[in-house]
């Protein structure tokens, strides 16, 4: 059996545990300098949790079961975020945002079935960013120069960290390769979607892999994405290299959002049209939110890069099985 946790030979983290929380801090205030001043983000604040007949949650894969309560004093159900890729849009128009500007927050989240791993924890936590865009933007030379400027942020970020920080040794590549699924297919015809991201990745130390969500020639998605907030021809993950556990790691997905007509054929391709009678979905269909771009950012998985540590735990708390907690014993220190 594979086992959950990998402990790195001879790992040892670069940061002493009072150092990590310090520059954890350091890492969160130096790169939403960076990200706001590049995107001109505005900061907000965000729900924890949505009404669930509002719409307004995210899917994710289809499969991943939100938390659930009930509000007695409403008499209205209600579920955690998975993530605020649908609330931003509605925001964005509430707040009367305009073509270049948008906003940020944090973005806090319970994946309750989520296997836990290296770098998977039941407790997510993002920065969710979205910004208003014109239909002329709507094209893949927008969304590359928009992936540039995050990986821009992130390296100026790794920068300050390395000079507070001599013994960090991580050098980021500024170069991105931009890959679309299908031609990673054609590369890596018999290897499954993390295999390929895995091989390309390696050669290729900051990727971005796009076009996620549709069938490709095999038959099958490269891997699943909501067929409501992304349009599957704009949209994509940033990958990079992560040298302690020898491994790509996704930092963010995201993607120009679906407009009218991407909308309902997406939804039409994933057998989920009954969505369409949530309030949401029938304003994009009505032209009544604004075209958007954006996308959440993992805050624990960039800790965890710049930073060279070899699990999510070190840089979050969470909750583990004690089969991780057994294998990180004297060697991770988890939080």
């Amino acid at each position: 059996m594979k086992k959950k946790t990998i402990v790195p030979k001879n790992y040892q983290s670069s940061l002493s545990v009072y150092d990590t929380q310090k520059a954890i801090g350091l890492t969160k205030h130096w790169f939403e300098e960076a990200l706001t001043g590049s995107l001109k983000l505005k900061r907000v604040s965000a729900p924890l949790f949505v009404d669930t007949t509002s719409g307004l949650n995210d899917n994710l894969n289809g499969v991943e079961r939100p938390v659930q309560f009930d509000v007695p004093a409403l008499d209205t159900p209600a579920e955690v975020v998975h993530s605020l890729a649908k609330w931003k849009r509605t925001a964005l128009k509430q707040y009367d945002f305009h073509v270049g500007n948008g906003i940020y927050t944090d973005m806090n989240a319970i994946r309750r079935d989520e296997e836990l791993d290296n770098l998977h924890s039941i407790y997510v936590d993002q920065w969710d960013w979205e910004r208003v865009i014109s239909r002329e933007q709507r094209n893949l030379d927008y969304l590359k120069q928009t992936v540039q400027q995050i990986v821009n942020a992130i390296i100026e970020t790794s920068s300050r960290l390395h000079t507070k920080y001599p013994s960090l040794s991580i050098e980021l590549d500024s170069n991105v390769s931009f890959i679309t699924t299908q031609e990673l297919e054609n590369l890596y015809p018999d290897f499954n979607d993390k295999e390929r991201e895995l091989a390309y990745v390696k050669e290729h130390p900051t990727t971005f892999i796009m076009q996620i969500g549709d069938k490709l020639l095999s038959g099958k998605p490269h891997d699943g994405r909501s067929p409501d907030y992304d349009d599957w021809q704009l949209n994509g993950d940033l990958l990079f290299w992560h040298e302690p556990l020898q491994t790509a790691v996704e930092i963010s997905s995201m993607g120009i959002r679906v407009d009218e007509t991407s909308l309902k054929e997406q939804l039409e391709k994933a057998n989920a049209t009954d969505r369409l009678k949530y309030p949401y979905h029938q304003q994009i269909l009505a032209n009544e939110l604004p075209l958007t771009i954006g996308g959440g950012i993992g805050q624990s998985r960039m800790c965890m890069l710049l930073l060279e540590k070899a699990h999510i735990g070190e840089v979050q708390v969470s909750l583990w099985d004690e089969e991780t907690i057994e294998a990180c014993r004297g060697t991770i220190n988890l939080l």
